[in-house]
């Protein structure tokens, strides 16, 4: 019985990988054909391209609902909510008319959309122990980098055969199918948790956050989040203008070049989670921003295309030899683990926006060539800092797993 239980818990976490990979392949393939939109709606690029932020932020502010509501009530009705109120909301924004109503689709789609990967991360807390939790998180990020990757690339390759409308709508079915999978594992869904209800959802959610953030290793691994989240997210916002400028690439080229971006974390993600279950977190942190900084300096100078598109992916690697495994200490900060990765997932996004931001403003004070390289500094200060902040994030010797 507990092995045919262990066997539905993989299961179970193949399932809700696949609803994260098409949550980011969605999220990921709106920018390439922003040109395409823009045409379609006759509106300038900018004003469709908020359709970008119009998702991403009312994404991240939501999650830190989710989180708090999940332990309150349970994983299993908010992640349906969420789903159902997803799958919705990509099926209208396949049948937007005008450029305002997409806008409104997309805003409502992030707020459906946050809670999804935060509770399927909260699912992975409750189903699997911190020592052997870095693999199956691997498998959850992996998914995520899978879709961006994916989504960045087959948004520009696909639109031209397929339509913009055809994608968001088969984004939306096939969502609806991982939704009836998932509907299958039920029970594991149901899986009690050890922290209490609280009862207030405002005033009990301010509360945890507060003292997630008093703890040293909450406001640390927090920060880290957030530093990692405006790293990666200026680097990667700004790489296909570098395409564009550098090597005059189109739309198809572009995304293309950015498929390496994802692809570490889509094939090694389990690998790099069940590596740092072994030889601990405090290893591969420093390592994994080591990696993205020297990836930015290298993005400075004019590498040759295939080389230059070697190194997005070298970097990509760095991203997923930190952020899932700060992510798994964040599982490990609170019982309320819904509230702790809602935290989580709040200041990455935050992280994620302000990234694109500074990166922006460093291009335009300095240059792009010496942005890169700002930027590759900062990974390389993180890095050195994150040795003696993470020395005690040491392996624990795995016990009997835990089977719910």
């Amino acid at each position: 019985m507990a092995n045919i239980r262990q066997l539905n818990r993989n299961y179970l976490l193949y399932t809700i990988s696949s609803a994260a990979f098409l949550v980011f392949f969605q999220a990921f393939m709106v920018a390439p054909i922003i040109p395409k939109l823009a045409q379609v709606f006759k509106v300038s690029p900018t004003a469709i391209g908020s359709i970008i932020p119009a998702f991403l932020i009312p994404y991240g502010v939501s999650t830190l609902f989710y989180g708090p509501l999940s332990d309150r009530y349970g994983r299993k009705p908010i992640l349906y909510f969420c789903l159902s109120g997803f799958i919705v909301l990509t099926g209208l924004t396949s049948i937007s008319r005008t450029a305002s109503a997409m806008l409104l689709f997309r805003l409502f789609g992030g707020l459906f959309a946050g809670g999804i990967v935060p509770i399927a991360l909260a699912l992975i807390s409750d189903l699997f122990l911190y020592e052997e939790r870095g693999h199956a998180i691997g498998w959850l990020f992996g998914a995520m980098a899978g879709g961006m990757a994916f989504g960045s690339t087959f948004g520009a390759v696909l639109e031209p055969f397929i339509s913009w409308r055809m994608l968001f709508l088969s984004v939306a079915v096939l969502i609806s199918i991982v939704f009836a999978v998932l509907l299958q594992f039920g029970s594991l869904l149901n899986v009690k948790r050890s922290g209490k209800a609280r009862p207030s959802i405002l005033a009990g959610a301010f509360r945890g956050y507060v003292s997630l953030i008093r703890l040293k290793r909450g406001l640390r691994t927090y920060v880290y989040v957030f530093l990692n989240g405006v790293l990666h997210s200026g680097i990667y916002t700004w790489l296909g203008y570098l395409f564009f400028v550098r090597y005059n690439m189109g739309e198809v080229g572009i995304g293309i070049a950015l498929l390496g971006y994802g692809i570490p974390g889509f094939l090694f993600g389990p690998a790099i989670g069940k590596l740092a279950d072994r030889v601990g977190r405090r290893r591969l942190i420093p390592a994994g921003l080591v990696i993205a900084g020297m990836s930015s300096i290298l993005l400075a100078f004019h590498l040759p295309v295939p080389l230059a598109a070697l190194v997005i992916a070298v970097l990509s690697l760095g991203y997923d030899m930190t952020q899932p495994l700060l992510a798994g200490i964040v599982t490990d900060l609170s019982p309320d683990k819904g509230l702790a990765i809602g935290m989580m997932a709040f200041v990455l996004f935050l992280g994620f926006g302000i990234g694109s931001m500074v990166f922006s403003s460093t291009m335009q004070r300095v240059g792009m060539h010496n942005a890169f390289i700002d930027f590759g500094l900062m990974g390389a200060v993180l890095a050195l800092l994150a040795v003696p902040l993470y020395k005690h994030e040491k392996t624990v010797k795995v016990r009997e797993k835990q089977i719910i």
